[in-house]
């Protein structure tokens, strides 16, 4: 691409990594509009914060005057008005990962750039931003370890999910999900990882892998361009996992709780509102570590990134500093607000294991308290039923379950699509008042908010909107403890 400044159009400018992307092209100088279907926080703020326009709804009109390079966004399909405008014009376009790969991956610094991939059915963002924070951290004694990097969500230590540096580090979140309707590969295996992070391979993203096997396929072939002087750390206890590392060349480190783990976790327990474990290297003990974040996978995604930063050479003293000072991501467990003695969080549910997750680790925080799950199912995994019972396992932890119903359902055949009345009625059969359905935010607003009572812990779990409920429940618990 060429080093002038362009106009440089983003359709569905409001998804994590597009959002990302506007603002390191805005730091190159470029000019930036985007234009999407529907803002919400955290990507809308983000946008905001720059002063990039985001243009409401698709229209030809959005891409007057023409701009120089259009990037389509992974949601996107033909039909979209923009989309056939930039074909029918013949305007430059690109997707979301080869754009980055070229105007930032492959532009070398000073001594090349190295990309570190951070990738894996959970934990990604997450793990992603620690290990950005362990160099930011790194940084204070030798600025040549500033990194830059691009997350997948809004990374609290740094107010943001991207950072662009004249450095050699870029660390950037590995997305499996396909790159855009012209491009259906992952969008991982355009960042050719110079060292890798590995934290889980499940069966995920129904709407586009056909099986567990196809996304096996995809995380091989990511472990295959890691070169052999390169570094993948793999999470120790997912089969799954061991077998996506055969084709790996290089020298491969694992982490976990077995007595095998290259970086061995023991003695794990949350107190004083830490997580505390020990970390063993090698069978050599390495370091006590804390972290302020609840949960055993933000335990395991703390040292897969420790793991990491230090096979890279950075010091084991940044490295812990970096970790107790960790403040987690947007949307991860994230405490929304306080009202009457409720304790409403936010967290981002696409699958069950991750909707399993958050349910034990506000289990660690809270144990005394009465837990709620309101789940609004809208990934396309979490509205097809081929995991509906992982999902009722996953719902089980919590005392009291809401569900809305499937989000866009229409778009999702009957026969393939979860139906919430069965998740309702497995949830009941040992207990006949654990779950409720309602059809949208606002009624489930409406019939919950008088149920609430001090001490509860109410969890919102979506990966998208939720139609406003982050705000709507907030107003109805304020006026009913203040009215």
């Amino acid at each position: 691409m060429s080093e002038s400044p362009r106009h440089i159009h983003l359709i569905g400018i409001c998804g994590t990594a597009m959002a990302s992307l506007a603002g390191l092209l805005q730091l190159q100088g470029h000019r930036i509009t985007g234009s999407d279907k529907a803002a919400y926080p955290p990507m809308s703020d983000l946008l905001r914060s720059l002063n990039i326009p985001v243009l409401e709804p698709y229209s030809e009109r959005n891409l007057s005057p023409r701009p120089d390079l259009v990037v389509i966004g992974n949601a996107l399909s033909r039909g979209n008005p923009e989309i056939e405008y930039v074909l029918d014009q013949r305007i430059p376009f690109a997707s979301m990962a080869a754009l980055l790969r070229e105007e930032f991956l492959s532009k070398p610094a000073p001594r090349g750039r190295d990309s570190l991939v951070v990738a894996g059915t959970h934990g990604k963002t997450t793990t992603t931003s620690m290990l950005a924070w362990i160099y930011q951290c790194a940084s204070l004694a030798d600025p040549a370890l500033e990194p830059s990097f691009l997350i997948g969500g809004v990374a609290e230590n740094f107010s943001s999910s991207f950072q662009l540096r004249p450095t050699r580090t870029f660390i950037v979140e590995g997305d499996e999900y396909d790159t855009a309707f012209f491009d259906k590969g992952p969008k991982f295996l355009h960042y050719f990882p110079d060292a890798l992070i590995l934290t889980s391979v499940e069966f995920d993203h129904a709407d586009i892998y056909a099986d567990l096997a196809a996304v096996k396929t995809a995380f091989k072939r990511l472990v295959n361009l890691v070169p052999r002087r390169g570094l993948i750390v793999a999470y120790d206890a997912n089969p799954n996992v061991d077998e996506c590392l055969e084709p790996a060349l290089c020298r491969v480190e694992r982490y976990g709780f077995s007595s095998s783990a290259h970086w061995r976790m023991s003695s794990l327990r949350h107190e004083d509102g830490l997580t505390r474990w020990d970390l063993a290297h090698d069978n050599t003990p390495w370091a006590a570590l804390e972290l302020p974040l609840a949960g055993e996978h933000n335990a395991l995604n703390a040292t897969a990134a420790a793991a990491l930063a230090f096979g890279q050479g950075i010091p084991k003293d940044a490295i812990l500093a970096a970790l107790a000072s960790f403040k987690s991501v947007k949307r991860r467990l994230e405490v929304r607000a306080v009202i009457g003695g409720i304790t409403l969080i936010d967290d981002f549910a696409h699958h069950p294991t991750a909707i399993r997750e958050t349910l034990r680790a506000l289990r660690a925080v809270y144990p005394n308290s009465r837990l709620w799950a309101v789940l609004e199912p809208r990934s396309n995994t979490l509205r097809r039923k081929v995991l509906e019972a992982d999902l009722v396992a996953s719902l089980r932890l919590a005392d009291r379950v809401v569900l809305a119903g499937v989000y866009q359902q229409q778009r999702i055949p009957d026969a393939e699509r979860l139906h919430p009345q069965d998740v309702i009625e497995a949830l009941n059969a040992s207990d006949p008042a654990k779950a409720e359905l309602y059809p949208d935010a606002d009624s489930i607003v409406r019939a919950i908010t008088s149920q609430f009572a001090p001490g509860d812990v109410v969890a919102i779990l979506s990966n998208g909107g939720f139609d406003g409920i982050y705000l709507k429940l907030p107003a109805a618990l304020t006026a009913r403890f203040h009215n």
